[in-house]
C-alpha cells in the first residue's frame, strides 16, 4: 500500500480506537512479522477498561504493546496476546453447543404431569416442527416452509419531499444541460452561419467543413453526457482520437510545404492554416493527456 493509504488508514484506527470498547485484531503476511496497526497513542486514547485480542501475536502481533504468549495491561487496556488462542476456545465452543441443545429441550417439555416433566413436541411450533424427522412412527422430514416470511418488510410509504430551490452554480459544479429555447437560437444561429458559409465557400471546402462539423457535434455530445468526475480518465483516452486529427492535418499541409503562403485569400491556403492549428491543438491535448495518464498511474504505485 502508498504511503498516503497507510495514513488514511491509521487515522481511521486512531479515530475509532477512542470509541470502541474491544479491539481483535487479526492482520497476518505469510512468511513476514505482523504488521504494527495499533500504535502507543491509540492504546492511550482508548476507554479504561477497554481490551484488544491480537490474534496475530504468534508474529509480533499487530498492536505496538503486545506481549506474545502473555496478558499485559498498559495505560488502562487488557492486552491478550496468546499464541495458542484458538487452542483455548474448545472449552467455550463446547459450553456454547451445550447451551443450545438444553434451551432446546427446554423448549420441548411443555407438559408437566405427577410424574415430573414429560416431552410434547408442538407442532405448531416452527423451530421445533424443523428439527423433527420422525413423530410417534410418522415420518415428518422435511418440514413444510415457514409461514413466516425473511423477505425485509415493504418500506413505509414516504411523504413527497419539497423541492429545494436551485443553488447558484460554483466553481467546479457541473452545468445542466441548455433549455430548449436557448438550444434552439443555438443551433438556428449554428444554421444561418453554415448557410453563408454554403454560400460563399467553393465546393472543395464544403466537403471538409461539413466533416468537420459533424465531428465537432459528436463530440460534443458523447463528452456532455460523460459524468464530470471521469473528465479526466476521458481526457487520456482522447490521445487516439487527437492521434488521428494530427493525421489528417498533415496529410492536408504534406503535398509541398511551400506552397504555404499568407495569402488568405485563397480557399487552399484557408484548409492549410487550419491543418497547421489543428496539429497544434491535438499535439498539445496529447501530451497533456500523457501527463494526466501518468499522474493518474503515480496514484496507484507505491
Amino acid at each position: 500500500m502508498s504511503e498516503g493509504f497507510q495514513k488514511a488508514q491509521r487515522e481511521a484506527f486512531a479515530k475509532q480506537a477512542k470509541d470502541v470498547d474491544i479491539i481483535i485484531t487479526t492482520a497476518l503476511i505469510p512468511g513476514k512479522p505482523a504488521p504494527k496497526l495499533i500504535t502507543e497513542d491509540m492504546v492511550k486514547s482508548m476507554k479504561q477498561g477497554s481490551v484488544i485480542v491480537d490474534l496475530a501475536a504468534e508474529q509480533g502481533g499487530n498492536c505496538e504493546l503486545t506481549v506474545p504468549g502473555e496478558v499485559v495491561v498498559r495505560h488502562g487496556v487488557t492486552i491478550i496476546g496468546y499464541k495458542d488462542l484458538p487452542s483455548r476456545l474448545s472449552k467455550q465452543a463446547s459450553t456454547l453447543y451445550a447451551t443450545n441443545l438444553l434451551r432446546l429441550i427446554e423448549d420441548m417439555i411443555k407438559t408437566k404431569s405427577i410424574e415430573g416433566d414429560q416431552v410434547n413436541i408442538d407442532m405448531n411450533d416452527e423451530v421445533l416442527r424443523g428439527t423433527t424427522v420422525v413423530n410417534k412412527g410418522e415420518v415428518t422430514w422435511p418440514p413444510p416452509p415457514p409461514k413466516l416470511s425473511a423477505a425485509p418488510a415493504a418500506p413505509a410509504a414516504k411523504t413527497p419531499a419539497v423541492a429545494a430551490p436551485p443553488k447558484p452554480k460554483g466553481h467546479g459544479e457541473a452545468s445542466g444541460p441548455m433549455s430548449g429555447t436557448k438550444t434552439a437560437v443555438f443551433f438556428g444561429g449554428g444554421l444561418l452561419l453554415f448557410l453563408l458559409i454554403g454560400f460563399f465557400a467553393p465546393a472543395s471546402f464544403l466537403g471538409h467543413f461539413t466533416v468537420f462539423v459533424l465531428g465537432c457535434f459528436v463530440g460534443y455530445m458523447v463528452v456532455w453526457n460523460v459524468t464530470p468526475s471521469l473528465h479526466t480518465p476521458l481526457m487520456s483516452v482522447t490521445n487516439a482520437v487527437s492521434s488521428i486529427i494530427a493525421i489528417g492535418a498533415l496529410v492536408q499541409i504534406a503535398p509541398d510545404l511551400r506552397q504555404i503562403s499568407t495569402d488568405l485569400t485563397r480557399p487552399d491556403q484557408w484548409i492549410r492554416w487550419l491543418a497547421v492549428v489543428a496539429i497544434g491543438l491535438a499535439t498539445i491535448n496529447m501530451f497533456g493527456g500523457f501527463a494526466v495518464t501518468q499522474r493518474m498511474l503515480q496514484m496507484f504505485r507505491k
